[in-house]
């Protein structure tokens, strides 16, 4: 099976993708099929997807007609050597520009290249029919109050025409493809019912504050669209390509390994690459959402994404842009968005039943009260405004779009979640389980205490110089730093798991642990400190022993105390020795220990942990610690940037810093809070309004209010993540 991803325009609403999803999965040779109406994306998965294409556009058609799915554009990719705009227009920089601001100031696309149904251009010609009905209607109702019945009657047909063609037009063809229940049908059988019972104003009015609501509904949801797509899309369009002596610009997609790239002050670095000239401080708080800008020379290895700041630099070209930082972030956040929750998934259940069962509601009230009463005329005005309201779309928008704002606001702050259902567990994390090394320490040894001779480091230096042991290349690190000049011994044996023999100015040097010294009959002090001890002796004689041991990481304490106050317990899992375990975990302020594990016992661990405390979080180095990882409800990865960690995991942590614990489970909470809210506001507002209708007191135009209204008010709240601190 295949996977591939399209782009599918012209979508108008999210209760039609997902119409448009379940049919798609219902075709014999499609495996899975997933629509997300917040990035307009078609992931499907098929024997050979590109072939089916044609048809299931023509699948897709039957609910939205003017439906089409395209191949993705890939940015940074031009089929010609020349950069251009869509609609032919041009640009005083000459870039095309993906929907980026430029210089000029113009917004030149929408994501990726694709036209989408609300273009800039086109904006005129969409709002002009608007604006003309608007004016004919009030026209018209001022005639209708001076007494000109006929006139008034006129115009409210000319401003219907306007106005609701469109969605006549629609509401027809989606009834030939034999869909009944969509909002064009809907709006138009309710404000045709107006004309029909003698108030042709209220049906203008319902049909005018349709069109309004749904505009300003499609341009929330883009506006909302492109604000996420421009907070994880860092990918450049084009790249300075140096030649020699002469540099010129090329699109990003066209960059090849070993490339010599310019980078300006300022510039972003465009793919992953190694610094080959120049110095300067970059910015990686895009990529990691670390605000200390970091220093970088000749040899260094960078990045895409990250900022450039006042130096200039040239660098090597280690991985293409499909391959690069950037595009593998953006992937990751497409990824999760098509990733559904749990709530999302029902609601879009729930919108199957609910529109039917409303509509049904409509068509009881029009009848039995009717014939009871033989008031009509109110009892079909009353079941008129209960169809308004039957469409979901409020419903099936608002939840994805709040979970896509939280994993784009993740993103900026250096956070990856790997999708809604990841993000969904989170909010219910009770324990937050953690790895020592690599996640409270920075896995990086260094020599803490020498207890002995000053020539004591030497020695060790000397026998631990050819090993590739942490702990021996900390001991010759310390040694380079305090301008030791290393010799190389006479004879070295490396005793496996008790440390080194050797010869060195004839003298036999043992540099070990306790059990090395002790086979060889070297008495020495017994001492018990958290760290690694390297004890040395010199043709029998003890001479000290260094203190090594990984630093804790300055956000580990301030992280442990953010979960605790949150309610949230943490515990250390580790397989170090208990000594060392206790004293970091001490440090930071985890009060519960469990040391000495390998990795299946780490899981069992975990697994009974889950059962006495509840769900839990394991945050490891997202390579060593794969079974803990899978097993935990959900499994972190301190990614650092490496391409293994952004690969495992439910969700990634760019910085090594803990503080992105606390940080990823408020982010997750709070757009779980959010789409709880939309979830109630959608209901609660369609409730009552269905209420105050049946009672008398609500009109059609409060009914317009309750879907395309707060469908739109459910789209802001969503957006409101992207701002929270």
């Amino acid at each position: 099976m295949e996977r591939k991803v399209y782009t599918i325009d012209n979508l108008d609403c999210a209760n039609c993708a997902a119409k448009i999803e379940s049919k798609l999965n219902d075709h014999p040779q499609v495996e899975k099929a997933v629509i997300t109406f917040a990035t307009r994306q078609l992931r499907l998965t098929a024997e050979n997807p590109d072939v089916l294409i044609p048809e299931l556009q023509a699948i897709a058609r039957t609910v939205e007609p003017d439906a089409e799915i395209l191949p993705r554009e890939e940015k940074g990719h031009h089929h010609s050597g020349e950069h251009h705009h869509p609609h032919g227009e041009e640009c005083g920089c000459g870039h095309d520009h993906h929907g980026e601001a430029c210089a000029c100031g113009h917004d030149h696309t929408h994501e990726e290249g694709h036209s989408h149904q609300a273009h800039d251009h086109d904006e005129p010609e969409s709002v002009r029919p608007l604006l003309v009905g608007a004016v004919l209607f009030v026209i018209g109702l001022i005639l209708e109050h001076a007494g000109l019945g006929w006139a008034s009657m006129a115009l409210c047909l000319a401003a219907y025409a306007l106005l609701g063609w469109e969605v006549i037009v629609k509401a027809y063809k989606n009834l030939r493809g034999g869909h009944m229940l969509d909002e064009n049908f809907l709006m138009s059988v309710a404000s045709l019912g107006a004309f029909f019972i003698g108030n042709a104003p209220e049906g203008v009015g319902v049909m005018l504050f349709y069109r309004i609501g749904e505009y300003f509904e499609e341009k929330a949801v883009e506006r909302s669209r492109s604000q996420i797509m421009e907070a994880v899309d860092l990918r450049p369009d084009v790249v300075q390509l140096v030649e020699g002596e002469s540099v010129r610009e090329i699109p990003a997609g066209d960059t090849k390994v070993g490339d010599t790239l310019l980078v300006r002050p300022g510039d972003r670095i465009p793919v992953d690459g190694v610094i080959l000239t120049g110095e300067s401080r970059v910015d990686t708080a895009p990529i990691t959402g670390e605000p200390v800008p970091v220093h970088v020379d000749p040899g260094t290895s960078v990045v895409s994404g990250c900022i450039n700041g006042s130096g200039q630099l040239t660098m090597r070209v280690e991985k293409p842009l499909s391959e690069s930082m950037v595009t593998r972030i953006l992937d990751s956040v497409e990824n999760a968005a098509a990733s559904k929750p749990k709530i999302d998934r029902f609601i879009t259940r729930f919108a199957r039943v609910y529109t039917p069962v409303v509509v049904g509601l409509a068509a009881v009230i029009a009848l039995l009260p009717s014939l009871v009463t033989g008031n009509w005329s109110y009892w079909v005005y009353t079941a008129l405004t209960f169809l308004v309201m039957s469409c979901p779309c409020a419903l099936v928008l608002s939840v994805p779009l709040a979970f896509f704002a939280g994993i784009g606001a993740g993103s900026k702050k250096g956070i990856l979640f790997k999708g809604g259902q990841s993000m969904e567990a989170m909010g219910k994390i009770k324990t937050v389980i953690v790895d020592k090394t690599g996640t409270v320490t920075q896995g990086n040894f260094q020599v803490q205490k020498q207890e002995g001779g000053p020539s004591l480091l030497e020695i060790c230096a000397c026998c631990e110089q050819q090993s590739t042991h942490p702990i021996a290349e900390s001991i010759v690190s310390a040694a380079k730093r305090q301008g030791i000049s290393l010799r190389q011994p006479e004879e070295l044996e490396e005793l496996a798991g008790r440390g080194i023999r050797a010869k060195l100015d004839g003298k036999e040097v043992l540099c070990g642990n306790t059990r090395l010294l002790r086979e060889y009959g070297v008495s020495f002090p017994e001492t018990k400190e958290p760290g690694t001890q390297v004890l040395a002796a010199v043709d029998g004689v003890y001479q000290g022993y260094l203190l090594i041991s990984d630093t804790i990481k300055p956000g580990a304490e301030p992280a442990v105390r953010a979960l605790r106050e949150s309610g949230i317990e943490t515990v250390m899992l580790t397989g170090d020795g208990s000594d060392a375990a206790r004293a970091v975990a001490g440090a930071v302020g985890i009060r519960e220990v469990h040391a000495g594990l390998l990795p299946h016992q780490k899981l069992e661990r975990l697994q009974a942990i889950r059962e006495e405390k509840g769900a839990c979080m394991f945050v490891g180095d997202g390579i060593n610690d794969a079974p803990v990882l899978a097993g935990a409800d959900v499994g972190a990865a301190m990614g650092s940037g490496a391409d293994a960690a952004i690969e495992a995991a439910d969700v990634v942590f760019m910085t090594s810093d803990m503080e992105a614990i606390p940080q990823s489970l408020r982010i997750a909470k709070a757009t779980g809070k959010i789409a709880l809210e939309n979830v109630i506001f959608a209901l609660a507002i369609k409730l009552a309004v269905m209420i105050l209708g049946l009672a008398g007191f609500a009109s059609m135009w409060m009914a317009v209010f309750a879907d395309s209204g707060v469908a739109m008010l459910c789209v802001l709240n969503s957006i409101r993540m992207l701002y929270k601190k």
